[in-house]
């Protein structure tokens, strides 16, 4: 399973809907605040540190970034939401595309929301939630959880378990550090793209 996911590479990106890929294959897209750790989460789960260009300012990655692994698998970054430095029009484009693409693609298999575990669940998060959970099977991907304790990152598991209450939506955490939790993502990345 690793080997799969360290075999990613950087395709293509999009800013319109028009310039997306063709809607074929199998496709899971990681979506989250700024600064939740979305590039980072990506870069620990195909073993590459600079697949996926990290920064401490939040708002960087602006395009939808795919990644192939194979022919018919790819991953999807999304840009950020919730950083209120962007431009309203700016704004406003990507929720209209945003929205479309987690709606309306048929490759689309599953979605990774970002959040970080210090935070906690945000109403954007939440409204996300709402709007692709009937639609989509999601993974609550708490990072950073190295900057907690265990217990800590126990409750706060639980906590946003209850807050999910979907069958089909599923909650780990992830430290990128040590890489504790990094099974259960690929396992569930691994479900969704058929591979085991």
């Amino acid at each position: 399973m690793a080997i799969f996911f360290s075999q990613a590479k950087y395709l293509t990106s999009a800013f319109e809907l028009s310039q997306l890929l063709p809607d074929e294959g199998l496709e899971i897209a990681f979506a989250g605040r700024s600064n939740a750790g979305k590039s980072s989460a990506i870069n620990c789960l195909t073993r590459q540190k600079g697949l996926c260009k990290t920064s401490k300012t939040p708002g960087r990655t602006q395009l939808i970034n795919f990644f192939t692994i194979d022919e018919q698998r790819k991953l999807v970054d999304l840009p950020g939401y919730g950083f209120a430095k962007v431009p309203k029009k700016m704004r406003s484009h990507w929720d209209k595309v945003l929205s479309a693409f987690l709606l309306e693609r048929e490759a689309l298999k599953g979605l990774v929301i970002v959040v970080d575990i210090r935070r906690g669940i945000s109403d954007l998060d939440q409204a996300l939630i709402e709007m692709v959970g009937p639609v989509l099977p999601l993974h609550i991907l708490l990072t950073k959880s190295d900057k907690l304790s265990r217990s800590a990152v126990k409750a706060e598991i639980m906590r946003t378990e209850h807050a999910v209450k979907h069958a089909q939506h599923t909650v780990s955490s992830l430290s990128t550090l040590n890489r504790q939790g990094l099974d259960q993502l690929e396992l569930r990345c691994s479900q969704w793209l058929d591979m085991c």
